[in-house]
This record gives structure tokens, sequence and C-alpha cells, in this order.
């Protein structure tokens, strides 16, 4: 069974940055998508970013566009999220998700159904 472990969240103030990685278990890495998503207090998860196997063609929320760069490591088995410009509003926990299963085209990104495993989360602050 596929692992994700994320780490790299914290206490930042706004304006700042932070990376956030997420490790994954598995033999066939490269072929995964993988995915970002978060949750503030109160309200639902979110889809941030998203990075498929091969093409590494990327994804983004509107809410991050621009700010936030997710990228891999094939080598490593690791995905990264590159956070610049926080805001508070990007406070939440953030999951890293894979999927590792079935077709990789025609995929709605954006959706947590596509996804069938997910790391505990790691908190990320952002203050004023």
């Amino acid at each position: 069974q596929v692992q994700l472990v994320e780490s790299g969240g914290g206490l930042v103030q706004a304006g700042g940055s932070l990376r956030l990685s997420c490790a994954v278990s598995g033999r066939t890495f490269s072929s995964y998508a993988m995915g970002w998503f978060r949750q503030a207090p109160g309200k639902e998860r979110e889809f941030v970013a998203a990075i498929r196997g091969s093409p590494s063609i990327t994804y983004y929320g509107n809410s991050v566009n621009g700010r936030f760069t997710i990228s891999r490591d094939n080598v490593k088995n690791t995905v990264h999220l590159q956070m610049n410009s926080l805001k508070p509003e990007d406070t939440a926990v953030y999951y890293c998700a894979a999927r590792t299963l079935g077709r990789m085209s025609g995929i709605n990104w954006y959706s947590q159904g596509s996804y069938d495993a997910w790391g505990q989360g790691t908190q990320v602050t952002v203050s004023s």
C-alpha cells in the first residue's frame, strides 16, 4: 500500500514562503499523479495543485495560481509545493494525495475522488 508523509509546514508571516514536501512509498512513483489539497477550519477541503506523472502537466487552484508551484522528483519519490507570497487565507492543513491506480487521462484532477491515497496532513499557519 502506498504511503504518503508530508513535511515542511509551520508558522510564517504574510508575504513569506514555505516549501512542503511529500515523501511517497511505492515502486512506480513516476507513474503516479500527485496532488495537494488543503482544509481550513470550518471549510471544505479545497484543491490546491496537481502534477501528472508523464508528461508532468501541472494544474492549480484559482486562489494559488501564480503563487504556488508544484514539482516532483522521481528519483527521490517526492513531490513539493513551493508556496510564495503567502496570505492569512492560506492557513490550513495541507494534504498530499496520489492517484496510483487506473487511467491517467480524462481525469478531473480538481476532485478529491480522483485520488486513492492520502497523507495525514501538515499545518500551515500564516500570520498577518
